[in-house]
């Protein structure tokens, strides 16, 4: 959810003085209200003619304390534009203010987007970008940066890049972390036809693919029936248009004999929460899918609601460390709501909701953490992660390179089709 309309008007609040919608800079406000000019509060009345005294509203002044705290950064940016020896570009200058302001925060999920970048992240959602054709899952604690998948016929794929290598290197010099890993998709994405030098972990040994640049279009959901009647879906982010790519998976599924289903969330980081519930919706009874709780303690038992009329089938899904945000959410929903059993490990922990909001006039935005969900239950998961009802370990030598459905070799997923046979054998 984007609620544009809801903060925008609030960030506004924090730019503007309450008497008047104009921006009021630091050197004015000085000089309107400078260290000779005591500023009195109380009712605001005429200044008298035989001092200097100004009396203004106690919000008012509150309003001008919070302004005088941007004085500081106004002063470096009218000095480095004027004196600074090289030529200030004060456009990084606002953008790394921006940033800093966001970083300042303390919460990795809270961050700026440039221009470029907000529009980067808007044509990942939409599906279609030119690059090499992988998903990259990022881990902030250990910084290590895993392929997640390769999409078919991209690329990466014809150059042998492999599910579970880790992203070490871009051409000679960029080292691949959480921290570089912008730098390192700017630089693997770019003009169709080019090629550019990608080097991989594979088992402990360094793998370097010349890999070709070319457009990719990005599904969100692969299917099949992985048992006379037992349908699989793997949905690997809330992005683009997935929730109708998963309806019309399940549908199709449902016309092969479907009588149960395994949801595969593993490796899924999350995405558009409304997503979440449109899908948790074809299996929910009417109530809601998470209700949110923000900063000072308010419940919103509104915004993500789900319907009668689910398809009452037995769902197994399943989740791993990786599994976070808005997978957590449908998890947990479909776990209290709709009897589901969860296989795999514990998930990773993200039970807390952003907003993307746009900002300024020249395309940038920003992210910012603004509520906390719950199950409908009222389960936690922040920082707590969703232990599953069936535990099954990946095995050690396990580096998660094998196929979409494959028995042979994805222990999880075999685990998974067990319990949802004994499910369906149930009285």
């Amino acid at each position: 959810m984007k609620k544009k309309l809801l903060l925008g008007t609030t960030l506004l609040m924090v730019l503007l003085l309450v008497s008047g919608c104009m921006f009021v800079s630091g050197s004015r406000l000085e000089s309107m209200f400078g260290a000779t000019n005591p500023v009195q509060t109380g009712t605001a009345s005429a200044s008298s003619a035989s001092d200097n005294t100004v009396t203004i509203s106690i919000e008012e002044y509150e309003d001008y304390q919070n302004l005088k705290k941007y004085y500081e950064l106004e002063q470096i940016y009218l000095t480095a534009k004027e004196y600074f020896y090289f030529d200030a570009d004060t456009q990084k200058m606002l953008e790394g203010a921006a940033k800093g302001m966001m970083e300042g925060l303390g919460d990795p999920y809270s961050f700026y987007y440039t221009p470029e970048e907000f529009a980067q992240m808007l044509e990942d959602d939409e599906g279609k970008y030119v690059g090499i054709g992988v998903l990259i899952l990022t881990d902030n604690r250990t910084g290590i940066c895993t392929i997640s998948r390769v999409f078919k016929g991209s690329p990466a794929e014809e150059a042998g890049v492999m599910r579970g290598d880790i992203l070490y290197k871009v051409e000679d010099d960029l080292y691949v972390t959480s921290e570089t890993i912008n730098e390192a998709v700017n630089i693997m994405r770019g003009m169709p036809g080019t090629k550019v030098d990608v080097t991989f972990l594979r088992k402990g040994e360094e793998i370097t693919f010349n890999i070709e640049r070319r457009e990719v279009l990005v599904n969100q959901v692969e299917s099949t029936m992985i048992d006379p009647e037992i349908g699989y879906i793997a949905l690997y982010q809330f992005a683009g248009e997935a929730e109708k790519e998963f309806t019309n998976a399940l549908n199709e599924l449902s016309g092969q004999g479907l009588k149960a289903l395994i949801i595969d969330l593993r490796d899924n980081t999350g995405g558009w929460v409304e997503q979440a519930r449109v899908i948790g919706d074809l299996f929910m009874d009417a109530g809601e899918l998470c209700y949110l709780v923000d900063h000072y303690g308010n419940e919103d038992h509104t915004t993500y609601p789900v319907y009668d009329g689910k398809l009452d089938i037995p769902i197994t899904i399943l989740i791993n460390e990786m599994t976070a945000s808005s997978s957590e959410i449908l998890t947990g929903a479909l776990r209290d709501c709709a009897n589901a059993t969860v296989v795999g490990t514990k998930s990773f922990g993200k039970g807390i909701v952003q907003a993307v909001l746009d900002v300024g006039t020249q395309g940038a935005g920003f992210q910012l953490t603004i509520d906390e969900y719950l199950t409908p239950k009222g389960n936690k998961v922040h920082s707590i992660g969703i232990t599953p009802d069936v535990v099954v370990e990946r095995p050690e030598e396990d580096y998660g390179s094998y196929d979409f459905a494959d028995l042979e070799n994805d222990v999880q997923l075999k685990k998974a089709l067990e319990v949802t046979k004994e499910k369906l054998q149930a009285p």
